[in-house]
């Protein structure tokens, strides 16, 4: 059975995925730093019929996150698809007079650094495969820059440039790379099919090969 590991599950968006991930026969892994939230969203998940486990790591903490992908693949398997999408802390969208290099340090760790630990804990598996997919999910700052969010249009870049490096590097080895940039918060975007659309948009990031980079809606001034 396929597996997709879910790094920033939550009952939002995560679910979605999950849910939609789930209907295509894919064993699901929940990750995230709470690990009671992630029981209750996967006995969620199990009651509806999917196969879903919970694993709690911290992106900002290596240990933890391979710790929890090496115990998602001995349990449920080889990891097919992994999305990474950690929600961004609120200190990171400071403005940029009020950026540390502290700071600028801890949100390149929670973007950048995490996903490169997360790619390096999965990708052997994929490669020996010979199929995968990594999607990344960002805001708008990841192509855009603004002063009041100084954290992660300092980090989301770096995040991106790594993606599309991947990208490249496993254009011929049947693994997709790609990133869905979300300028704004789903809800107050007022999308057609709201969540369960962007989950069918990320759904179709891992079943047909396309560009690295998609926009969700196109970026506009002030958007995140």
């Amino acid at each position: 059975m396929p597996v997709i590991a879910i790094i920033g599950a939550g009952p939002g968006l995560g679910a979605a995925v999950a849910r939609r991930f789930g209907r295509e026969g894919f064993s699901i892994a929940l990750i995230a730093r709470n690990q009671s939230k992630l029981d209750a969203l996967a006995a969620d998940l199990t009651a509806a019929g999917f196969t879903a486990s919970a694993y709690a790591a911290d992106v900002r903490i290596p240990a933890t996150l391979e710790a929890a992908l090496a115990r998602a693949a001995a349990e449920l398997g080889p990891i097919t698809a992994l999305q990474y999408s950690p929600l961004p802390s609120r200190d990171y969208l400071k403005p940029v007079l009020e950026m540390t290099p502290e700071l600028a340090l801890e949100a390149l760790q929670f973007s950048a650094l995490g996903l490169i630990h997360a790619v390096r804990a999965v990708l052997p598996a994929m490669r020996q495969a010979g199929s995968g997919s990594i999607i990344m999910i960002n805001g708008g700052t990841s192509v855009k820059a603004r002063a009041d969010f100084a954290g992660t249009s300092v980090a989301f870049p770096a995040e991106s440039a790594y993606g599309e490096m991947l990208h490249d590097a496993l254009d011929t080895e049947g693994i997709r790379v790609n990133q869905l940039v979300i300028p704004g918060g789903i809800p107050q975007l007022q999308l057609a099919n709201g969540i369960d659309g962007v989950a069918d948009r990320i759904w179709d990031l891992h079943a047909v090969a396309g560009p690295f980079r998609t926009m969700l809606i196109p970026l506009e001034d002030g958007r995140e």
